[in-house]
């Protein structure tokens, strides 16, 4: 009975503990407020009203909700691992068996001290890499089923090494579709395909926007400027999508054909506008001059094909993976450049920020903004934001351009609203968020970014929150502690089952002995009064000796009968 006991009170000790840590794991958003930000109105005065009574009348749908029309999941960098970051397999085997009959001293003591840690370093890695994917998975599966975005995106390093063989590629991406974005899918070639500004959606009609994948990729994926090929960009196609693509999607028409006041510069409906962009390759040298050459004309693509500088009811949300330069300190990257050997064509090795001419491609050509204040526009460009990954810690930082020639600077993004930088109307700048990675080192991040359109501003706002599950510890602990409680509870049922079988054998046991003994005590009581009725009958008697004989086998007769009978 004590070992049904113990288990049994283990069972209910751990039991509270797997639940409460088993409720946090899977509504981890619920306890750290993760939610999408709502939308921010500058006024709940009605929605037609105009800009300063300069302003036209659009007939669309801008009702102040409070669930914004367009909330992106971001993730940043999960970099699968695979078979190239196990231990050496081969060691893993015991290759020195075959020496055992020759030196079998030498044999067991360097299976014992190399291979044996070998395969149990291997194991784990193994058990690691499994349990990874599944971390992973489960950040995605619980923020999407609790935020319900309407969009989601990786921004770059899917993959752990751009320099993994073609099948290892296969593995990891069948790993990542299968298990880590499970139900996910690609976005659809035909909208990927399209030239520039040609694909125009409206916001929330296609549902299945919300499972679609968008891929950004990054320097594990197809590598920097210096090892970028056509073969990499190739399977990188093949399995997640085209490096450079963009979509418009905008706000829907009002079926009771309310109008909103919008600027008179403006001629359809607020959009916004995803462009998605393989940023790897815009700094030189560049191994593939011709693949650098297409992302460029890809920009170019996208800055003919967008609205003037001077339409607010734009939003360009730029997807991408290495982040705009800064000075040391601002975020926990600071500016790196590393180039390969000149035999090797002298390109791009690695690098943290794009360079300072490669962003101006960025800021002053794709968003339009302009030192001179005299510019459309006043310099200040298209409204929007840049979300990139590469930077594991994560950065929220507002670039801004003086207009004094003093260039562009950087200042973290809290700081900016502090110092009232972003604010400020002299100043042109746009804000860039580094989000931070999901792999469980860093603390399994996902970002959400909200936008909507000001109807009283005439403009698009928007929004950026983060949230963090925690190390992969937790998930480890806590699913191993549910294990821990099955078992337990498994060990204690079916302690129990066995004791209960082996008492009731017990108990059958005691049972026929008891009625045993007292079969055994009425035939001697029978015995001992056919001996007596014998004796009584020789003295009674004349010499007949056969009744004591007959009286033994009458008593042996009852005993026998009264076995049977019990």
């Amino acid at each position: 009975m004590l070992l049904p006991i113990l288990f049994y009170r283990a069972f209910r000790f751990l039991l509270p503990l797997a639940v409460l840590a088993t409720i946090y794991l899977y509504f981890y958003p619920l306890f750290h407020g993760c939610a999408f930000p709502e939308p921010t109105f500058s006024s709940p005065a009605d929605a037609a009203r105009s800009l300063n009574g300069n302003a036209a009348k659009v007939p669309i749908n801008v009702q102040q909700a409070t669930v914004a029309p367009f909330r992106l999941l971001a993730f940043g960098d999960p970099q699968l691992e695979g078979d190239t970051s196990l231990p050496d397999t081969e060691g893993a085997r015991f290759p020195d068996l075959e020496d055992l009959r020759t030196d079998p001293n030498h044999v067991l003591k360097k299976i014992a001290t190399e291979d044996l840690p070998r395969l149990l370093q291997y194991c784990r890695k193994c058990l690691d890499l499994w349990g990874n994917d599944y971390y992973l998975a489960h950040i995605y599966r619980t923020l999407h089923w609790w935020t319900r975005p309407t969009h989601v995106t990786v921004l770059g390093d899917l993959l752990g090494s751009q320099w993994i063989e073609d099948k290892e590629f296969e593995s990891r991406s069948e790993r990542f579709w299968k298990r880590v974005f499970r139900r996910g899918s690609k976005v659809a070639e035909a909208i990927m395909d399209a030239e520039p500004g040609r694909v125009v959606e409206v916001l929330g009609d296609e549902r299945t926007w919300s499972r679609r994948i968008i891929n950004v990729a990054g320097n594990h994926d197809i590598g920097y400027a210096g090892d970028i090929n056509s073969e990499r960009v190739e399977r990188w196609k093949n399995a997640f999508g085209k490096v450079n693509w963009d979509v418009r999607l905008q706000l829907p028409l009002n079926p009771r054909n309310d109008e909103v006041s919008c600027p008179t510069n403006s001629t359809a409906s607020p959009e916004l506008r995803l462009v998605i962009l393989n940023d790897m390759n815009l700094d030189t040298p560049a191994w593939d001059t011709h693949l650098q050459a297409q992302t460029y004309a890809f920009i170019n693509n996208v800055i003919s094909s967008s609205r003037p500088v001077e339409d607010r009811t734009t939003f360009t949300i730029l997807l991408t993976h290495i982040p705009l330069p800064k000075e040391s300190g601002v975020c926990v990257d600071g500016p790196f450049f590393d180039y390969h050997e000149g035999y090797r064509g002298g390109g791009v090795r690695e690098q943290n920020h794009l360079s300072e001419t490669a962003a101006m491609g960025i800021l002053e050509g794709l968003y339009g903004m302009s030192r001179d204040a005299s510019a459309p526009a006043k310099g200040r460009g298209r409204n929007g934001v840049v979300l990139t990954g590469h930077d594991h810690e994560g950065c929220d930082v507002y670039h801004y351009n003086a207009q004094d020639g003093s260039g562009w600077k950087a200042e973290p993004w809290t700081m900016a609203k502090t110092l009232n930088v972003a604010g400020d109307s002299e100043r042109v700048g746009i804000r860039e968020i580094t989000v931070r990675s999901m792999m469980g080192q860093f603390g399994g991040n996902a970002g959400l970014l909200s936008a909507w359109f000001d109807p009283q501003l005439g403009e698009w706002r928007f929004e950026f929150a983060n949230c963090a599950l925690g190390v992969q510890h937790i998930w480890w602990a806590v699913h191993v502690l549910d294990l821990v409680v099955v078992l337990l509870a498994a060990v204690a049922l079916a302690a129990s089952i066995v004791e209960a079988r082996t008492g009731r054998r017990d108990r059958s046991r005691e049972e026929e002995a008891a009625v045993d003994g007292e079969v055994e005590q009425r035939v001697v009581a029978e015995d001992g009064d056919a001996c007596t009725n014998g004796k009584h009958s020789r003295t009674g008697s004349s010499g007949n000796g056969n009744m004591y004989s007959s009286g033994v086998g009458l008593g042996t007769s009852r005993k026998r009968s009264q076995r049977q009978e019990d």
